[in-house]
């Protein structure tokens, strides 16, 4: 069996030119909202929700110090979590929901502003550049040591919330592809085989299959071999969607995006 090349690190001329940007917005108006932003507010969650309001502060606290803890390696457990903010159990159920609706926002917000550098940073157009976001993002979560933390110490519990309509995390995802894919055929660079919808929902379990091969085949992860299916399911050459792969790819920074 052959083995794919590898996820570059070439110098930047050795990648594609990035993808035409948006046009800027007129004078006053507001900046067009990112995939990962118009995905969160098409599926919302009553946390998210919350997050957004401006008066929810005790809400919003607990959820960035959940948010640290899950950076930092550590297990979110509500009991703690509830200690260090000096509240009762009762009080941080009110505000964030359960276990599950915690984790889904504190993933979710670590996803979205990972998917919308990918979106910013990688090269080309049309199915090179949506392959090259997909890798993009999936060696992130690969490489990602927190995350692997999270999916080795509670896997059943990751590969619902993350893998399964049972929470926001998929939907989103999904989501987002499909506007990806809907922005590069509208600007007549991409004549997908599929309907927009069901390419992306493709896309997004490729992704799963590649990104989570350790808790669902026993294989390593590998963002190489999601590179290779998303170019055939593209139709687009691999060697292309990987030199489209900016050089560096990890997850995002550390600050705390709002996942509403």
């Amino acid at each position: 069996m052959s083995t794919a090349p590898a996820v570059p690190s070439a110098a930047p001329s050795a990648r594609l030119p990035a993808a035409p940007p948006a046009p800027a917005p007129a004078p006053g108006a507001p900046a067009a909202a990112t995939p990962a932003a118009q995905a969160s507010a098409l599926v919302p969650s009553p946390l998210s929700r919350r997050l957004a309001d401006p008066g929810a502060a005790d809400v919003r606290r607990a959820f960035e110090l959940a948010r640290r803890r899950f950076r930092h390696g550590a297990r979110v457990e509500m009991g703690p979590l509830a200690a260090e903010l000096g509240v009762d159990r009762t009080s941080l159920f009110r505000w964030v929901g359960n276990r599950d609706a915690l984790l889904t926002e504190v993933l979710w917000s670590l996803a979205a502003p990972t998917l919308d550098e990918a979106d910013a940073r990688c090269g080309g157009s049309g199915g090179v550049h949506l392959g090259a976001v997909l890798t993009s993002f999936a060696s992130a979560m690969i490489t990602a040591d927190y995350f692997r933390s999270f999916l080795g110490r509670e896997p059943a519990r990751a590969m619902r919330l993350l893998t399964t309509t049972s929470t926001q995390v998929q939907r989103r995802f999904t989501t987002v592809t499909e506007l990806l894919v809907e922005r590069e055929v509208q600007a007549g660079r991409f004549e997908p085989a599929l309907p927009v919808h069901d390419l992306a929902y493709l896309l997004v379990r490729m992704s799963e299959s590649f990104t989570y091969a350790d808790l669902i085949a026993g294989e390593p992860p590998s963002a190489e071999r999601a590179a290779a299916a998303f170019a055939l399911l593209l139709r687009v050459p691999a060697d292309a969607v990987l030199a489209a792969v900016p050089a560096g790819t990890g997850p995002a920074g550390d600050d705390v995006g709002n996942p509403a």
